[in-house]
């Protein structure tokens, strides 16, 4: 036995990580915007923008069925199972998590990892990409939980994490996210229990209109979590007012949250996938460990 844990250990350290061409899809302009609740638990899913029909809205892309429809967040609950606890690591980077080293957390990676919903978000829906002249500002205005909610990404480059949004900072947090933009990231949740973050995406179309539209978006955290109790959640926190973007500014620098399609299909994978492997190395030796015991 204890020979098998440390060979899976090893397999999972030495496994590469996911290649740019996992992030590389397209959205069909046809895809049905589909009724009725659904407990998301498994594969991809995504956060983004749709306009059609003049109608500019925020929805749940699911790409967990065939083919891939369109949800209201409100008809969403994403599951985020006890597979996906990792320890906090021993590393100063992380220390934004506030969370002592060894600390387990539930985390949503950014590389996909089977055993846990792989949740992102994108700008590719057709009718986005026709109507906005420049790129959308994606923004959290709120989230409530048992404990803190940190969404951040990794580079390329071996940089210090990249911390998009933090329950622990004032609102809003806008990201400015470019068009035809797919991209994840590392969701923590500190706590189990029901998390909801509201979001809002805003643009200025190519007449020159501004169009925005806020959901709620519904994580059930732990197998103890029942989807019934985030169905059941009501946000009630105040939320601060609409972030418009600027017509006259440029687009915001790397620093301020710049997201590029280039960010989500270039080398954000390899060093997410080097920090995943081994958050996930120290999971399955301690599930090993456990196994181990009479």
């Amino acid at each position: 036995m204890r020979t098998l844990g440390v060979l899976a250990v090893l397999a999972l350290a030495l496994a590469p990580s996911p290649s740019p061409d996992d992030l590389d899809q397209r959205v069909a302009a046809d895809q049905t915007v589909t009724a009725g609740r659904a407990e998301l638990g498994a594969g991809h899913v995504d956060i983004g923008p749709r306009y059609h029909d003049g109608e500019w809205t925020v929805l749940v892309h699911d790409d967990t069925v065939v083919p891939a429809v369109w949800r209201s967040p409100r008809d969403a609950v994403i599951r985020v199972p006890d597979a996906a606890v990792q320890d906090v690591p021993d590393d100063p980077a992380y220390a934004f998590l506030d969370q002592e080293p060894g600390t387990p957390v539930h985390v949503i990676p950014q590389t996909q990892d089977p055993d846990v919903v792989w949740v992102g978000w994108n700008t590719q829906d057709p009718g986005v990409m026709d109507a906005v002249a420049r790129g959308v500002t994606m923004s959290l205005l709120g989230v409530q939980g048992p404990g803190a909610l940190t969404v951040f990404l990794q580079s390329g480059s071996l940089d210090a994490p990249d911390v998009l949004w933090s329950s622990r900072q004032p609102y809003p947090q806008p990201v400015w996210v470019e068009t035809n933009t797919h991209t994840h990231a590392n969701w923590v949740f500190a706590r189990p229990g029901v998390y909801l973050a509201t979001v809002e995406f805003t643009a200025e179309l190519a007449g020159g209109v501004t169009v925005t539209a806020r959901e709620v978006l519904r994580f059930a955290v732990g197998d103890g979590t029942t989807a019934d109790a985030a169905f059941a959640a009501t946000f009630t926190n105040p939320l601060p007012s609409a972030v418009a973007p600027d017509r006259k500014a440029d687009p915001p620098e790397r620093g301020s949250h710049l997201l590029t399609s280039g960010v989500a299909v270039a080398g954000a994978v390899v060093a997410a996938g080097l920090v995943w492997v081994a958050w996930r190395s120290r999971r399955v030796r301690r599930r090993a460990e456990q196994e181990e015991q009479p």
